[in-house]
């Protein structure tokens, strides 16, 4: 009985324990001069995103709803207080002006390992990197994405993408006419550019359906498992016992598989003296100190793209490790996997709901394709295409793939609106700017669930606040790869609409139900059309 009674003492100690860990800072914002949101133990106020209660965009949207009049709000997201930023000046105060007070993203995937274990991979990625390591990484990077680094790309982009067509087109001489879930075709078709052009393979996920370079790219796929939800929730409640475990998102068997890659290829390169102008040569240069920045040509940029800072125009402090450059392949995976089938998805979706601004697109795709004379699509021609950055750019607006962006306050910082309002954002606080409430807020863009390019027009996108449209994030921690998302976004609807027209099938859902909880932006039962090809 007396040791019943001891193990029943220590189980509720333990308890009493954690529940004092994930609830000890619950009366943060009563000393704020702002609203804030109710807090549930272990929750906060994110119970209907971690239950699936809810969507990732509608969780967004309806915390940015929550108090219209105020420029600031808190929210308890988990254990860690967050102000909500939705004043456009305060947004670009936080995000540019005084970046140096906001130089991180949230601590969330272990971000705090400084280890050297070569396996730990994500922690050394741009977007983990912080402080100092992440200024070095990002001028070190940002050479590789520029205008004219991405027309040397655009050939191994090309050759991926005409053999999806070359695929659908066989299947459609044998079909006449099918049905395709387009997440499922823009997916491996993301796969193949990126094996393509970050790992120098060519692996063919369309004829090679189950692939090893697939297979264990989807295993890595960030929120596709429940061991990685498991890690993601230790790293927020118990952040100091999760890195001192040495956790990763990236399991080992994944971390050991795509290094090997890379550092066979690097061997091969380096030993017959191979280029291919692709991301692994980019890096090559990166470690030997020989990619510089230089002035690029003027040319025609989508509305979207965002501008690297003069935090790209430093040198970096150390030489990139091998671990380092591996891990700037796998966060190109990572980041450009889903972003851009997710984004086409939508965008084609958009497309087949009006049929008008497709055919529209489709009579410019034609102009073009005449105007190159037989000459293959180039990269200036596809930047030269002004109502495909429309209707890229609308898309972009009504489905941002991130809904949020967050910033993790690294020292005090006095917000000031010089209205009245005034508080310190304390250091170990994060920041979050809800892309998704920006972008539908009718104050901002009327009319907000239509989808209407002509908001992005000559004569009107300039009466767009710039500071409230965010698809890639704002500020010197934008998404540096913005023009390679847009590049590759571009050239499948280009080469997809000219070959077949966007058409609903007996399963295109309308409107298209989204995936709730603590997933990225995704469809509940995947987006069908029909594909035939054009008479």
């Amino acid at each position: 009985m007396e040791v019943n009674i001891f193990y029943l003492a220590v189980i509720g100690a333990i308890i009493a324990y954690i529940y004092h860990r994930v609830t000890r800072n619950n009366d943060y914002f009563h000393d704020k001069p702002i609203p804030s949101l109710a807090v549930k133990p272990f929750f906060g106020a994110s119970a209907p995103l971690l239950l699936k209660q809810a969507t990732f965009s509608d969780f967004i949207h309806s915390i940015y709803n929550k108090f219209p009049s105020v420029k600031v709000l808190g929210v308890f997201d988990t254990t860690m207080p967050m102000f909500v930023i939705r004043d456009p000046q305060l947004i670009k105060r936080v995000g540019v002006k005084d970046f140096d007070h906001f130089l991180d993203h949230r601590p969330t995937f272990g971000q705090s390992d400084e280890s050297d274990n070569p396996h730990a991979l994500f922690a050394k990625t741009l977007f983990a990197l912080n402080g100092q390591r992440w200024r070095d990484m990002r001028a070190t990077l940002s050479p590789a994405f520029t205008g004219s680094k991405m027309r040397q790309m655009f050939q191994l982009m090309e050759e991926c993408i005409q053999a999806m067509i070359r695929h659908l087109e066989t299947d459609l001489k044998q079909k006449g006419s099918m049905e395709v879930e387009m997440k499922d075709v823009l997916s491996r078709l993301a796969m193949d550019v990126i094996a393509s052009c970050a790992f120098g393979l060519k692996v063919n996920c369309f004829e090679d359906r189950e692939n090893e370079f697939l297979k264990h790219a989807k295993k890595m796929m960030l929120f596709g498992r429940f061991t990685v939800f498991l890690k993601i929730m230790a790293f927020r409640w118990f952040p100091e016992i999760a890195s001192r475990f040495g956790l990763d998102v990236i399991d080992k068997e994944q971390a050991v598989y795509f290094s090997s890659i890379i550092k066979d290829t690097v061997q091969t390169r380096e030993s017959k003296g191979i280029i291919r102008h692709d991301m692994i040569d980019l890096l090559l240069q990166a470690r030997k100190g020989t990619l510089k920045h230089q002035q690029e040509t003027e040319v025609h940029e989508g509305f979207a793209t965002v501008h690297e800072s003069d935090v790209g125009n430093g040198q970096m402090a150390k030489a990139m490790t091998e671990p380092e450059m591996i891990a700037q392949c796998l966060v190109f995976l990572l980041g450009g996997f889903d972003t851009v089938s997710t984004a086409g998805t939508f965008l084609i979706y958009e497309l087949i709901r009006n049929p008008d601004i497709q055919e529209k697109l489709y009579q410019e795709i034609l102009e073009t394709e005449k105007s190159l004379n037989g000459k293959p699509l180039s990269y200036d021609a596809l930047q030269g295409m002004k109502y495909m950055d429309m209707v890229v750019s609308e898309a972009l607006r009504m489905w941002p793939p991130a809904p949020a962006t967050d910033r993790l306050c690294v020292r005090d910082y006095v917000l000031d609106d010089g209205e009245g309002l005034r508080f310190t954002i304390d250091k170990g606080t994060c920041v979050w700017i809800p892309i998704h409430g920006l972008h539908h807020d009718p104050q901002y863009f009327p009319n907000p669930e239509r989808f209407d390019p002509e908001r992005f027009s000559d004569a009107n996108k300039a009466n767009i606040n710039l500071d409230v449209y965010l698809p890639f994030g704002i500020g010197p921690r934008n998404c540096i790869g913005s023009r390679f998302a847009l590049m590759e976004l571009k050239a499948i609807v280009y080469h997809m609409l000219l070959k077949f027209p966007f058409q609903r099938s007996e399963n295109t859902q309308i409107p298209l139900k989204l995936k709730k909880g603590f997933v990225a932006l995704s469809t509940e039962k995947g987006m069908f059309m029909q594909l035939q090809a054009r008479s």
